[in-house]
């Protein structure tokens, strides 16, 4: 059991242990670090739960039949514009996105519907595009989203394509374990 938890946890194990390191070297840039730390930290723990919260409704109320029908499989241009218009509605850091990429996959979403997510989530979100509208002007704005529709899309396509039909296998099968 202590095994498993080093191992799980070995990463952050590493990181607190150079941050020592180096705390011990350099008090100031040491404690900066653990300030960094802890300010990521209050935010990421600001944000979860509301996200954890409206997943569990999410998960409870939207049936897994009626998501593989607008965003499953056979769902078509309906699936990707929903994971663009979802993806783009989304508020918080990408973090976020992962424990809703994995409710939607339980929920029998189409792998490149998913990664169309994850891509608009980062790419097309409505308040970054409102400051890109007002700070960088309506040309800067069509241009990039001219390019990264297209991208985001194909992306999604390509990754599913990479993947062969085992790990896409795994990959549902770990989502339905979590």
């Amino acid at each position: 059991m202590i095994n498993n938890l080093v191992k799980r946890y070995s990463f952050f194990i590493a990181a607190f242990s150079i941050t020592l390191i180096i705390t011990l070297i350099s008090k100031d840039i040491g404690f900066k670090t653990f300030s960094l730390a802890g300010s990521s930290l209050r935010q990421m723990l600001s944000v979860l739960p509301p996200i954890m919260l409206l997943l569990g409704l999410m998960d409870v109320w939207v049936p897994r039949e009626r998501m593989m029908k607008y965003m499953g499989e056979d769902s078509g241009i309906l699936g990707i514009g929903l994971s663009i218009l979802i993806g783009s509605l989304a508020a918080g850091p990408m973090y976020a996105a992962f424990p809703f990429a994995a409710v939607l996959l339980r929920k029998g979403v189409k792998f490149s519907n998913l990664i169309i997510f994850m891509n608009a989530w980062c790419v097309t979100k409505i308040p970054t595009v409102m400051f890109e509208l007002t700070a960088l002007g309506y040309k800067f704005t069509f241009v990039r989203f001219a390019v990264n529709l297209p991208g985001i899309i194909l992306m999604g396509f390509l990754v599913e394509w990479l993947l062969t039909k085992d790990e896409l296998r795994t990959v549902y099968l770990n989502a339905e374990k979590q």
